[in-house]
């Protein structure tokens, strides 16, 4: 509902929005903010794309108590699961099915 508006009302490009989601995901998260909304939500928390920048952020934040780099890759390893699992079922779709243009 909040894109709805934001795209309604504004200038901004869906993939400005998505990135604008993620950012506040990943502030919430570092505020300590996010986690009640998740406790209280679940999935529905989890799931949009302001749940990946909370995913990044909450990585970063246990990777960053072993040191710098361990912040950069508490985030990676944290998101690599999803990102995996988005990258072959993308790839499996591609193989079963056949793109095609739109006729008008």
């Amino acid at each position: 509902m909040i894109a709805q508006i934001v795209i309604n009302y504004t200038d901004l490009t869906a993939g400005k929005i998505l990135v604008l989601f993620m950012l506040f995901g990943v502030a919430l998260q570092g505020l300590g903010v996010y986690q009640y909304l998740v406790d209280f939500a679940g999935a529905g928390a989890t799931v949009p794309i302001s749940g990946f920048g909370y995913l990044l952020a909450s990585g970063a934040i246990k990777g960053a108590q072993k040191g710098l780099y361990g912040a950069f890759t508490g985030a990676l390893s944290a998101a690599s699961a999803g990102v995996s699992a988005a990258v072959i079922f993308s790839f499996l779709a591609a193989m079963l099915f056949r793109s095609r243009t739109k006729k008008n």
